[in-house]
């Protein structure tokens, strides 16, 4: 078997799903990145390293990048490779913050450069959606900025990516504790009232319309939601008490990311004074955490040079998206395609 590239690099960015009513609907891109490296061997072995934030995981097939990756080389008819990855791990493991879409998506993505861009967007995403379970994070993870994406009746993807106003800061705090998605979703209900589905959907639409418009100081009661974070308050102590110290320090919004336990907020003007008081008021609560100032990526995964905000990805020359790069790939000077997967800069 013949692959285009020996070791490929996928920068992957984190996401923070729902932004308050929007479940499992929407998903933004945050400039926080996990840095996958991967390349094939001459074996069937597989080789994993972590560094970072890589408590509970696994080094095996079971990996996420690993699995993602050889459920690539099954869809198109190729046999797993021996692989050895190496990851960054800076993306928060179960903290709300999109890092089991962000391994899924760096082992697809990885996979397909590795093999020369067979899949386009489209399946990367279907693909992504399919492992995760749900599209919100592996959509963000995957095209950056905001997007929203539901599945038609036949469980196809239909998806839209905004843009986000470059000036929008994400005040985040993260607890020093594990949320995992399962456990999560097991605290939900099997139904909502008709009165909650009307709260949530009427705020979905003004969520997506205040962005959409830039119309920022509407997201305050956009962010409102019946459907999860009431539920999932008891696994996060001290969150109502959070999201209300993030507006009263002056943030536009604020919801619990994800899954949880991490808090976010949308700020304008001093988001340190936001985080910090978001942190303030989790430390009261008993709660250790982590406060970090961010803002949108608006570019997803990306093979080489990877994500900057509001920069044209440098993932491959001539191109705004790495999956479909095939012909830009095969009309590469040698010497550059060699910089590309070694991971180097190039102009």
């Amino acid at each position: 078997m013949i692959f285009v590239a020996e070791v490929v690099e996928v920068r992957v960015p984190a996401s923070t799903a729902n932004l308050g009513p929007g479940f499992d609907a929407v998903g933004m891109a945050i400039e926080l990145f996990n840095v996958v490296r991967m390349g094939t061997t001459s074996t069937t072995r597989l080789e994993i390293t972590v560094l970072g934030d890589s408590r509970d995981l696994p080094v095996d097939w079971t990996n996420l990048v690993a699995r993602s990756a050889a459920t690539f080389f099954e869809e198109v008819g190729l046999p797993v490779p021996g692989l050895r990855i190496h990851v960054q791990q800076r993306i928060p493991v179960s903290r709300g913050l999109g890092s089991s879409a962000a391994a899924i998506v760096a082992g697809l993505v990885g996979a397909n450069a590795l093999a020369g861009f067979p899949l386009n967007h489209d399946d990367l995403f279907r693909l992504a959606a399919e492992i995760e379970g749900h599209p919100d994070n592996v959509g963000a993870a995957l095209f950056g900025g905001l997007v929203v994406s539901v599945a038609d009746e036949r469980g196809r993807l239909r998806y839209l990516k905004m843009g986000v106003p470059a000036d929008l800061h994400l005040a985040i705090v993260i607890p020093d504790f594990h949320v995992p998605t399962e456990v999560a979703r097991r605290v939900l209900p099997k139904s909502v009232t008709l009165a909650d589905a009307v709260y949530n959907i009427g705020r979905t639409a003004l969520l997506v319309a205040s962005i959409a418009s830039g119309r920022l100081d509407l997201l305050g009661d956009a962010m409102a939601d019946k459907l999860h974070q009431p539920y999932r308050s008891a696994l996060v102590p001290g969150m109502d008490d959070v999201l209300a110290s993030a507006m009263r320090a002056g943030a536009l919004g604020a919801a619990l990311s994800g899954s949880g336990p991490s808090v976010v907020a949308f700020a304008k003007q001093d988001p340190q004074r936001v985080a910090k008081a978001m942190a303030a008021t989790f430390a009261a609560n008993g709660v250790k955490c982590r406060a970090v100032v961010t803002r949108v990526c608006q570019r997803g995964a990306a093979v080489g040079m990877g994500c900057d905000s509001g920069a044209p990805s440098k993932g491959l020359p001539g191109e705004d998206s790495p999956f479909r790069a095939r012909t830009a790939l095969r009309r590469m000077r040698p010497s550059r395609r060699r910089a590309l997967y070694r991971g180097e800069v190039y102009s």
